[in-house]
């Protein structure tokens, strides 16, 4: 008989006797108990096959409550262990030695030149007396990624060493990384990197001479970077594997030589002189000493040539507070300028291009901050160049997809983003663009010149 007559049966039949009569939520109660019972049973045919659900592996875990003090604690605490388990797993120095020692002991020749070289059949014997922790080195797959055109089919040992190093460097900063990960969750918060660059600086020989006082505008100034490149959407966290994966965290760690030139250490974003030089300028900008900046007092950047249009954009879009600008914004304002062939600068300015927030720069947008750059010129005695010309220009460099529209993509594709920027915003780098034949031969004048002496 079908499950569904036996229920109708059943709700029908009177009910015997006076105190017998059931509520109507004792009823329905009755129904769901006798629907779970038929379904059951009609659904029996299929328990056997269904039986694998109750193996599913559990792969979701809710994180501990604000309030979860005591589950904190022990995530916290199970995450130590397993970063610390990690780290023994990895070849101290030691290891290290041994293995560079086995390395040369099993060389094949011929040398090429002064580098020593190994073959597959002697790579496999190291392999099996450098002991466990280097087994996952020991692969084909690492053994084909460095061989190149050696005749004999051998791989450089330095080469293959010098992998080893990275891999262990990399695991290593993995792990010193992770424990700044607060959430444990594979990212780094602001405040997670600033601990971490905080407690980095003692292990800097190069920054040494840094007061104490300067520590927290160091920490910051070093931070945005990380943020201004590697978060884009501006989430306010980061991805250990992004910061393993660019220079950054090199150039940082750079500052552990103590002989580091001093040209590298003006190239480098975290030195101290770099450092103390973006400061200096904020606070040479800012003239009325309350530790912010104004529009006014940010016309003075660089070569002080930069448009009013433009600048009133900047502190449109960008964070202000009372309608002025702190240093953090101000960093990524610097970032943006000194690195404009980048996608992360170059999005940066088409945010501030983008007047209409189409998502593309047209004829419109293009002659709004010309018209600027015109003005400037007819201030300092120049004359005015037609903006048709300008506008061809800035067309034909481009190339982009849409004969009347730029994207930013089309700015990065292109490689002239630097240069469509600086001309649209700074009266210094249009004349720079403007005149770049006459300055190309007056170098060349000038170096002919010095060849002579």
């Amino acid at each position: 008989m079908d499950w569904k007559e036996v229920l109708r049966r059943r709700l029908a039949t009177p009910k015997t006797g006076p105190n017998k009569k059931k509520s109507e939520q004792e009823l329905k109660d009755e129904e769901m108990d006798l629907f779970t019972k038929y379904y059951s049973e009609w659904k029996g045919g299929r328990k056997n096959t269904n039986e694998f659900y109750k193996t599913i592996p559990r792969f979701y875990y809710r994180l501990p409550a604000e309030d979860e003090v005591l589950l904190q604690k022990l995530r916290e605490e199970s995450r130590a262990v397993f970063l610390q388990r990690k780290s023994r797993e990895l070849l101290d120095n030691e290891e290290l030695q041994n293995l560079w020692f086995l390395l040369d002991k099993h060389q094949t020749p011929p040398m090429i030149g002064e580098e020593a070289m190994i073959n597959y059949e002697n790579f496999l014997k190291v392999g099996e007396k450098a002991g466990p922790k280097c087994k996952q080195f020991f692969t084909a797959k690492v053994f084909a990624k460095l061989l190149h055109t050696d005749s004999y089919g051998r791989i450089s040992i330095m080469q293959f060493f010098n992998y080893v190093m990275r891999k262990v460097w990399l695991h290593q900063t993995r792990i010193g990384l992770s424990l700044y990960d607060v959430a444990g969750q594979g990212y780094l918060r602001e405040s997670d990197l600033e601990n971490y660059i905080l407690e980095l600086i003692p292990t800097l020989p190069q920054l040494d001479g840094l007061e104490k006082s300067f520590y927290s505008f160091y920490v910051c100034t070093a931070v945005r970077k990380f943020f201004f490149f590697l978060d884009p959407l501006r989430t306010g966290k980061i991805k250990i594997q992004d910061i393993l994966a660019c220079s950054f965290l090199d150039d940082l760690l750079e500052l552990r030589d103590e002989e580091l030139s001093k040209e590298s250490q003006e190239t480098n974003w975290f030195s101290a002189p770099s450092a103390l030089r973006v400061y200096g300028q904020y606070l040479n900008l800012d003239k009325d000493h309350n530790g912010m900046l104004s529009k006014e007092e940010l016309s003075r950047y660089g070569t002080a040539t930069m448009t009013n249009v433009f600048l009133d954009r900047v502190f449109q879009e960008c964070l202000t507070y009372d309608g002025e600008m702190d240093y953090k914004t101000y960093l990524d304002f610097v970032l943006a300028l000194e690195n404009r062939k980048e996608p992360a600068a170059l999005q940066y300015i088409f945010k501030l291009l983008d007047i209409e927030n189409k998502g593309y720069l047209n004829v419109f947008s293009l002659n709004y901050f010309f018209r600027a750059i015109q003005e400037l010129m007819k201030i300092h005695g120049q004359d005015p160049v037609s903006f048709q010309d300008v506008k061809d220009e800035i067309f034909d460099m481009v190339k982009p997809k849409d004969p009347l529209k730029i994207s930013l993509q089309d700015l990065i594709n292109s490689n002239q983003g630097d240069t469509v920027t600086t001309i649209l915003i700074d009266l210094n780098g249009f004349w720079t663009y403007e005149n770049r034949e006459a300055l190309v031969a007056n170098d060349s004048e000038n170096s002919a010149e010095l060849d002579d002496t």
